[in-house]
């Protein structure tokens, strides 16, 4: 379904004097065909505004651009649009790559079809297989045991932290810092939801250059969810944190130390409208491990 945004200039007076004026100004759209009228309460509604007197729009043009969360617009077409699945996880093969520098998975025989002839009825057969791996391969999630020896591991990971989380995706692809800052995520609705950063830096997935400086979470941005009242974070880059801005990981320590999950490594967020989906990324309870794969995707409903 095709989203679409409106950029104009606007004037708007209030009934108790004064008035501000918008230059450039972009809001999500529920349809195509916006009127001048409609567009002037959008604008009302996204920013709050009170004693509104008149809003003028002095231009405007519609343009193909994905929902970037305007409050008051509902995900386009979502109302008519059937219940869907979407994928958010890298398929796991040998050898690959997902950080720098970390060893890829080894995906060995351990029965081969062949060898299980000779166990079972004519006919019959099975395979069994060895993987060996990292847990930071993939899509995966960091529980806080990933960052503190006192954290809960995956075996503890609450399942209302990783699982049926209504889901906030935070459009960043246009964005011209790596950083991401307080700024970029101030005005949504945040708590009990699963932030998803789409920077879009998964295009370079399997390439050189998803190793490259990434879009990253700041120690501010961090504190900011934290205090919002998150439930979950992700991003579709290399690493929550900025791996290439020395050895500390303030996103991380953050976020992990007040018992929410990281999901990195994610892919296909883009399918996704800025609200209205609920995600789901449980990993296997695995006693004394902090971070394990998983098929990350959310569930888009009407």
């Amino acid at each position: 379904m095709t989203e679409y945004r409106a950029v104009f200039d606007a004037e708007v007076s209030f009934l108790n004097g004064g008035g501000l004026q918008t230059q450039g100004f972009r809001l999500d759209l529920p349809h195509a065909a916006v009127t001048d009228d409609e567009l002037g309460e959008l604008l009302i509604r996204h920013l709050g505004l009170l004693m509104v007197d008149r809003v003028r729009i002095v231009r405007s043009e519609v343009v193909a651009e994905p929902h970037k969360g305007s409050r008051g617009v509902p995900p386009a077409g979502i109302s008519a649009a059937p219940r869907r699945l979407v994928e958010l996880n890298h398929v796991i093969t040998a050898g690959m790559t997902t950080y720098p520098g970390l060893p890829g998975p080894e995906i060995t025989p351990h029965l081969t079809r062949e060898a299980s002839r000779a166990h079972y009825a004519p006919g019959v057969e099975f395979t069994i297989d060895r993987l060996s791996m990292v847990g930071n391969t993939g899509t995966y999630v960091d529980s806080p045991f990933h960052r503190y020896a006192d954290g809960a591991d995956l075996a503890a990971l609450p399942l209302e932290s990783v699982a049926d989380l209504p889901a906030v995706v935070v459009r960043l692809t246009d964005s011209q810092e790596r950083g991401v800052e307080p700024r970029a995520l101030a005005g949504l609705e945040l708590a009990g939801t699963a932030v998803l950063l789409h920077t879009g830096w998964d295009r370079h997935w399997g390439t050189e250059a998803y190793g490259d400086p990434a879009p990253f979470l700041t120690e501010q941005a961090a504190e900011f969810l934290v205090e919002a009242g998150a439930r979950l974070v992700g991003i579709d880059s290399v690493n929550i944190d900025d791996t290439h801005g020395g050895g500390g990981r303030p996103a991380h320590s953050i976020l992990l130390g007040a018992g929410i999950p990281v999901l990195e490594h994610l892919t296909g967020l883009a399918g996704l409208p800025v609200t209205g989906s609920r995600l789901h990324a449980a990993p296997p309870r695995v006693r004394d491990f902090g971070t394990l794969p998983v098929r990350a995707y959310a569930v888009v409903t009407p």
